[in-house]
């Protein structure tokens, strides 16, 4: 099963320049994210390989933790080295931290 991170190790990877995927559906990605975070809908995952490095950990979140532990759980099963970050952007906002409403990168 995949391995859950917290929100202080995703702000010390994105500082990092890790690769965040935020697997919400449009609507929510465009109400607000994790800054630099690439977007790639849960239900477009397996279409979206080719668009997930293989080279680096990939950080996954969502809005509490859910669909990103079942993204988690997949890409781990296709080869990938993923996290799902525990709490996702609904805790990440609650934090007080900064919320990006640039487009996917």
């Amino acid at each position: 099963m995949g391995r859950e991170v917290t929100l202080n190790e995703l702000e010390a990877a994105i500082a990092a320049g890790a690769h965040v995927v935020d697997v919400r559906e449009n609507d929510e990605f465009e109400m607000g994210h994790v800054p630099n975070a690439h977007h790639i809908p849960l239900n477009e995952i397996p279409e979206a390989l080719d668009r997930i490095p293989r080279d680096q950990q990939v950080w996954l979140v969502c809005k509490s933790g859910g669909r990103s532990m079942r993204a988690c759980d997949y890409l781990e099963a296709q080869g990938f080295d993923v996290v799902s970050v525990a709490g996702g952007t609904d805790g990440w906002v609650a934090s007080g931290r900064a919320v990006s409403m640039e487009p996917s990168k």
